[in-house]
C-alpha cells in the first residue's frame, strides 16, 4: 500500500505483463482493496491499480462530493477527475504501465465516466458498472475508437433508465465504442456483471493480439 503518488493505492502486478492494466474504482464506501477480487477474477493475471478515493461522507471513501443522491458537485467533480488522471500518469510511470482499462463501480464508475470526458488521453477503454452522466454539461471529447463497457440494473433503484442511456449516448457522440448492456438486476453487482466483463475484457485482449 502506498500515499505518495497523491491516493493511497494497492499495486499488484500481476503474472502477465502483456494483459492491458486494469484500473479499479471502488463505490461509496470502499477503499483500495474493495475491488481486487474483481479484478483478478474478470483480468487474471493483469497488473491492478487500485486506488482509494479521497473524499469522506459520513467516514465513508467517495471519488468526489455529492449534494444529494444522484446530485454531484460538478466543479469537484472535474477536480477529481484531473486529480485521478495525474496519479494515473504517475502510477504509470511508477509501476512501468501502459495505459490502463478503468473498471468502475458505481461512484468508481462515474469518476472514470467523467475522466473519459475531460482527460480522454489517460484510458485505453472503460468498464462501467451503474455508472450515470457525471456532468451536466459534458466536454466534447475525442474518444475514436476507445471500447467501452456499460452494465446498468433494469430495476436500480438510484440510477433511472433514462440516465444510463444518456451516458452510452454521449460516449457514442465522442467517439467511443460502446457496449450497453441492461441486466434483470438492482444497483448491486451480481454474478452475470463479472461474467460479461470477463469475456468483454477477453474479447477485447483477442482483438488487440
Amino acid at each position: 500500500m502506498s500515499n505518495d503518488l497523491g491516493l493511497l493505492h494497492r499495486f499488484v502486478p500481476g503474472n502477465r505483463r502483456a494483459a492491458a492494466p486494469v484500473l479499479l474504482l471502488h463505490g461509496t464506501g470502499g477503499d483500495e482493496t474493495d475491488l481486487l477480487p474483481l479484478g483478478e477474477a474478470v483480468a487474471p493475471g493483469a497488473p491492478l491499480l487500485s486506488p482509494r478515493g479521497n473524499v469522506l461522507e459520513h467516514g465513508m471513501p467517495r471519488f468526489f462530493r455529492r449534494l444529494a443522491e444522484g446530485v454531484f458537485d460538478e466543479d469537484d467533480v472535474r477536480r477529481r477527475a484531473h486529480e485521478l488522471a495525474d496519479f494515473v500518469v504517475a502510477a504509470r510511470a511508477r509501476y512501468d504501465l501502459a495505459a490502463p482499462l478503468a473498471l468502475g463501480f458505481s461512484n468508481g464508475a462515474n469518476i472514470a465516466a467523467a475522466l473519459m470526458l475531460l482527460r480522454p488521453d489517460v484510458l485505453a477503454g472503460a468498464i462501467l458498472l451503474r455508472a450515470m452522466v457525471p456532468l451536466a454539461q459534458a466536454p466534447q471529447a475525442d474518444l475514436a475508437g476507445v471500447p467501452v463497457l456499460m452494465v446498468s440494473g433494469a430495476s436500480d433503484p438510484i440510477i433511472p433508465a433514462s440516465n444510463s442511456a444518456q451516458l452510452a449516448a454521449l460516449l457514442k457522440k465522442s467517439g467511443a465504442r460502446v457496449s450497453h448492456r441492461v441486466m434483470p438486476a438492482g444497483h448491486q453487482l451480481s454474478q452475470a456483471d463479472l461474467t460479461i466483463a470477463r469475456a468483454w475484457i477477453t474479447e477485447r485482449d483477442t482483438r488487440a493480439a
